[in-house]
């Protein structure tokens, strides 16, 4: 595992992809290969599930409290699905980001682009994942076992609607190989998070240097 870059700001990074596709492994490989990724934590106006906690699998918020963190810029995307409020809290991210810590995003294209749009998207690093082709997308959705025809077309069709947003992303990547496309991922954050503007103690490093060879 590659250890975190020290002095630095931290990343925020947003892999989107179609249901099937394979993202929630990567991230699931990405997070295992290095832990101090924090995931984000959405709010949400729905009601709780049995066993979810407050701030572990969402914040849970009224939807009064929801729209009054809007109004006053504490989300940094949110969308109405099926008549609840999902979003993202600024707060956590920017505390992660102050401490060096990268924050990963699993969010589709809507999402997304709010959160490049906004002022902390300098600090973005946004994934696409493709699948190798519609029919294996469709067969995986298919070995889940879990939905009925009508509910895996109505996800066939969506996937359409979000393959076609794939070039707003910085990086594409086809899985047609899960351990191939993870080592891709890992790749692209490894260079990321060696630019030269996302390490800001270079500076004094270099005048360093300078006043040691100047004092020779």
């Amino acid at each position: 595992m590659m250890s975190q870059v020290q002095n630095r700001r931290g990343l925020l990074i947003i892999v989107s992809s179609p249901s099937g596709a394979g993202k929630s492994t990567l991230t699931t490989r990405l997070r295992k290969w290095d832990p101090s990724i924090r995931f984000s934590v959405s709010a949400t106006t729905r009601a709780p599930r049995p066993g979810e906690e407050d701030g572990r699998e969402y914040y849970f918020r009224t939807r009064e409290a929801f729209e009054e963190m809007v109004s006053k810029g504490e989300m940094l995307e949110h969308a109405e699905v099926f008549g609840n409020f999902y979003g993202t809290p600024r707060g956590p991210v920017e505390a992660a980001m102050l401490a060096g810590n990268d924050t990963l995003f699993d969010i589709d294209w809507q999402g997304g682009q709010q959160i490049r749009n906004s002022s902390l998207g300098k600090d973005v690093i946004s994934i696409f994942i493709l699948p190798p082709s519609m029919v294996e997308l469709e067969h995986r959705l298919r070995s889940r076992g879990q939905d009925s025809d009508e509910v895996i077309n109505g996800r066939m069709s969506k996937s359409l609607a979000e393959v076609s947003h794939w070039a707003e992303y910085d990086y594409v990547l086809v899985n047609d190989d899960l351990d191939r496309c993870e080592e891709e991922l890992r790749t692209i954050l490894s260079a990321e998070r060696l630019r030269r503007e996302r390490q800001p103690h270079l500076t004094d490093f270099v005048r360093r240097l300078n006043k040691e060879y100047e004092g020779k």
